[in-house]
């Protein structure tokens, strides 16, 4: 496991190395999630539905609805579907889901609905990527969020009302197909991919079953010998799945988050010898008015002019020596002695990277 210093303000957290199962570091190639979308309609709102003026589709939608029931809707009327919304669907179809097993779905205003609290759901086909129908969606939706107007037009609103869930809200049609069981192999794939890490997996799984049962491809990708028959695969891969590995230290890297102040240290990250000082100049500008007044009986005319008054004051700036080969615990110390902001951190790394003191990968997200 990765050991990071995580500076929030002056906080630091090390978190140790340590084996991992070879099941949190890999994943099964093509045992994988498929995702699913749908388009249809919301019913039963309490006057929070599309302003059909606006969104022609949820009528168009509606039309379409109610041919497929043998009503026509004649043309030169445009129905107030107050009570009704389009929505988007959407959810994921997990691995090895079999029809008539039971999804959760996310159901979304693609109008100008102000809520779906209340609504239900009519029966949507959710498709994959390919265009084919793999599960049935309807149901009543459950919406964390609602809103309340005045007459006067102030309104509050808590959270998203024109978003919701369904828990088991689809059902699965069509099972997603799934290579798992073709071939006489297996292959993970590192979710983190490193050379060290692929080495280790293949010297793991082949002292257990053998020499040449794993083959390392690349840094990402290890191919394993398994069984033709599914249930003794199953069987297999339950045994490789809780094998420990101990993953590689990653490369030295400093991450950044520019806009919420966080500021990520790898463990390896070192520095050349250097010296650094870093200060604040504040420069404070104060107008004013002067008022000139003649003297009595001069007959002259009271003047109003400006006045100007610039002030420029530099706090002491802190100086501190980077020696050569210095470590991550080294970085902390100097940085809490110190005691400089995360801001004033960031300026002083990138002055490091810049000079070529810094020996780590810097990144700013």
């Amino acid at each position: 496991m990765r050991a990071l210093v995580c500076f929030f303000l002056t906080f630091a957290l090390v978190t140790p190395a340590q084996s991992d199962r070879l099941k949190d570091i890999a994943d099964i190639q093509g045992v994988r999630t498929n995702q699913l979308i749908g388009y249809g309609l919301v019913v039963g709102l309490d006057g929070t539905g599309d302003k059909t003026n606006q969104t022609p589709f949820t009528v168009q939608t509606f039309r379409n609805m109610m041919e497929q029931f043998g009503i026509s809707v004649p043309e030169n009327l445009t129905p107030k579907l107050k009570n009704v919304a389009a929505v988007s669907i959407h959810s994921e179809l997990p691995p090895f889901a079999k029809p008539g097993q039971r999804i959760d779905i996310t159901v979304s205003s693609l109008g100008n609905a102000s809520s779906l609290r209340g609504g239900t759901l009519l029966m949507t086909p959710l498709r994959g990527a390919d265009g084919r129908v793999y599960a049935l969606a309807q149901g009543d939706l459950v919406v964390g969020g609602f809103g309340a107007q005045g007459a006067d037009g102030s309104k509050i609103t808590v959270n998203v009302p024109s978003v919701g869930r369904i828990p088991n809200g689809a059902t699965v049609e069509v099972a997603a197909p799934n290579p798992f069981q073709e071939g006489n192999t297996l292959t993970f794939n590192l979710r983190q991919p490193d050379f060290t890490t692929a080495k280790r997996v293949r010297d793991e799984i082949n002292a257990l079953l053998g020499p040449g049962v794993a083959r390392s491809m690349d840094a990402t990708s290890i191919v394993v010998t398994a069984p033709l028959d599914p249930s003794q695969r199953v069987t297999y891969l339950s045994v490789l799945e809780n094998l420990e590995v101990k993953p590689a230290e990653p490369s030295a890297k400093i991450i950044i988050n520019s806009r919420t102040g966080t500021i990520v240290i790898g463990q390896n990250v070192k520095v050349s010898p250097a010296a650094v000082t870093h200060g604040n100049l504040t420069v404070t500008i104060s107008e004013g008015v002067d008022v000139t007044q003649p003297n009595a009986l001069a007959g002259g005319r009271t003047v109003a002019a400006p006045n100007t008054d610039i002030d420029i004051t530099q706090e002491q700036a802190h100086m501190f020596k980077v020696n050569e080969g210095v470590t991550l615990d080294d970085i902390v110390a100097a940085v809490n002695r110190v005691g400089m902001a995360p801001g004033d951190l960031m300026a002083i790394l990138e002055a490091l990277k810049q000079a070529g003191a810094l020996r780590a990968e810097l990144i700013v997200i």
